[in-house]
């Protein structure tokens, strides 16, 4: 996966800032979602990956 970057460096995978482009695009479609279910799932649980996973019902 190198060479996955947003602007301030690597795209974190532990956490998701919606602020940043590229890592939504990312998890989009790693995880085979749209911007608007990952909104609505960070809304509701948090930053952390992993719980945004489960709340869309996808593996990490």
């Amino acid at each position: 996966m190198a060479g996955l970057k947003d602007k301030r460096g690597f795209i974190d995978k532990e956490r998701l800032d919606l602020s940043e482009r590229k890592a939504v695009e990312y998890w989009m479609k790693r995880w085979g979602v749209t911007q608007d279910q990952i909104t609505t799932a960070h809304r509701k649980v948090g930053r952390m990956t992993k719980d945004i996973a489960a709340e869309l019902g996808k593996k990490r």
